[in-house]
């Protein structure tokens, strides 16, 4: 019997810098229990468990909460190596054992069996199973897994089902595009940011941004609604030395980057700078200086409402992952980064464009630039703005659902592509969403959904359920910006 394979991308439990297992899930009567079994090549990364930094840790069934993982596995590895068990316990029962955990909130008792060892066949039962070694030097293992779930896993990293059963299946035709966006070079600290311009708050803008990169940014007036906190800070020149800024002038000075997590955010607060009368213009390359010259009586301020969705492609000592496969199909998979070429001499950066359907059922396309909790971030290859999480009730941001079973396709976990509460044009638009799972009842039931009208309608009927997703116990917000991938750099125009 012939089995259809789906690649399916799903929201990581843990963290994503874990090494992706795969697993073949079967169903087998009760809902709570269900059959694995797989044979998988895996490679290490830094264990993140604190007090662990120097040892390296690689996944293979990942923590779920309520989820007892049991049966039998068999390793070789290319270095010594531990079999480590977590079982899941509350922090009160951590005292007098060993423990493990990336927070010091969620907290695991740890089961290291030793000695190290290159091959070995053992039996477990915990909550989540991985391979342990306290040397620094990266290793690569095959492992190979008998057992059983019991529970109701909603958060395995990465999974490859083979489905025994008969299953509807849906791919759409051109489900992951090239879309090719023109970059931007501001100024950090003096280094050089490349970055993108997406959507904004003001009209305006929107309209002289468009018409100059010729290509179009989106027009999202709830950006207007996110904290100040959140927002980062450029500063734009309106007069001054000339050059390729976004008024003819100077590049733009960001406040962050990427590399400060906890400060870095995509959504940019625009501040207007302009030279005193009598002064010699100079180009100021960071936020000191831009400070320094304010205080020293040569430039001055105007704080502005605009706010600009502004990722960062590269900046100093860091850019967004590139692609390993630049070969795009209706089954490409989410995971292994969204940009496919980054070009700075045609200024050019080409994402992946991800199908899925607005509001209405129209077809919307959507890039992923950044996202928070970490795990599902790297998971994706975008970049880490743990900021963002502020964002999970405010009403800067619009609900986007994902399907974990049901029909078969070309959505990120796998199943039927997502449906978005809003699409560009419409009053709530904007390119941070916030992340819904949708769950059949009986999956063997499943219909396509197009709409946001059949999800409320099958809520009400009680065939599915809808929860937010909460990879790692955390908010899960990203940044998707929806956009035309099949626009021309030179043929956009607006106003």
């Amino acid at each position: 019997m012939n089995k259809p394979i789906i690649i399916l991308t799903i929201s990581i439990a843990l963290i994503s810098l874990i090494t992706i297992p795969f697993l073949t899930e079967q169903f087998v009567g009760a809902k709570t229990l269900k059959k694995i079994h797989f044979t998988e090549t895996i490679t290490s990364s830094q264990d993140p468990g604190q007090g662990h930094e120097s040892h390296q840790l690689a996944l293979i069934l990942s923590p779920n909460e309520g989820t007892i993982f049991d049966g039998t596995f068999t390793f070789t590895s290319s270095e010594p190596v531990q079999a480590a068990i977590l079982h899941e316990i509350v922090p009160q029962q951590a005292k007098g054992q060993p423990t493990w955990t990336v927070d010091g909130k969620t907290i695991y008792g740890i089961s290291l069996l030793e000695p190290e060892s290159k091959a070995d066949s053992i039996e477990f039962t915990g909550a989540a199973l991985a391979l342990h070694s306290t040397n620094s030097k990266q290793f690569t293992a095959t492992v190979s897994v008998d057992g059983w779930i019991r529970g109701q896993p909603t958060e395995v990293i990465l999974q490859k089902l083979e489905i025994e059963k008969d299953e509807p299946e849906l791919l759409l035709s051109r489900a992951n595009v090239p879309a090719i966006i023109p970059l931007h070079q501001g100024l950090y600290n003096n280094g050089t940011i490349y970055y993108i311009i997406t959507d904004t708050n003001d009209e305006t803008y929107s309209i002289d941004i468009t018409n100059k990169q010729k290509w179009l940014v989106e027009l999202a007036p709830v950006l207007s609604n996110t904290p100040k906190d959140i927002l980062g800070t450029v500063y734009v020149f309106k007069d001054g030395i000339e050059g390729k800024g976004l008024h003819g002038y100077q590049p733009e000075i960001f406040s962050s980057t990427p590399k400060n997590q906890n400060e870095y955010s995509a959504l940019q607060s625009i501040v207007h700078v302009w030279w005193k009368r009598g002064q010699n213009p100079q180009i100021l390359n960071s936020s000191d200086a831009i400070i320094r010259a304010e205080k020293g009586g040569r430039i001055e301020f105007e704080e502005t409402n605009v706010i600009l969705n502004m990722p960062q492609i590269i900046w100093p000592d860091g850019q967004m992952q590139i692609r390993k496969d630049k070969t795009l199909n209706d089954e490409t998979q989410y995971g292994g980064g969204q940009i496919l070429d980054v070009n700075t001499k045609n200024m050019t950066v080409t994402f992946v464009a991800h199908r899925g359907w607005g509001p209405d059922g129209r077809t919307i396309y959507y890039i992923v630039t950044d996202g928070t909790p970490s795990g599902p971030a790297e998971l994706m290859g975008v970049t880490y703005a743990p900021s963002s999480a502020k964002l999970i009730a405010n009403a800067a941001v619009v609900d986007l659902f994902q399907f974990n079973n049901g029909i078969q396709g070309s959505g990120p976990m796998g199943f039927q592509p997502g449906i978005a509460t809003a699409a560009p044009g419409d009053k709530n638009y904007s390119p941070i969403c916030r992340l819904n799972i949708v769950s059949w009842d009986d999956p063997l039931q499943a219909k396509l959904l197009e709409t946001k009208r059949d999800i409320d309608f099958l809520r009400t009927q009680d065939l599915i359920s809808v929860s937010l997703a909460r990879p790692m116990n955390s908010e899960h917000i990203i940044n998707c910006p929806f956009i035309d991938p099949f626009q021309s750099l030179n043929s956009t125009k607006k106003g």
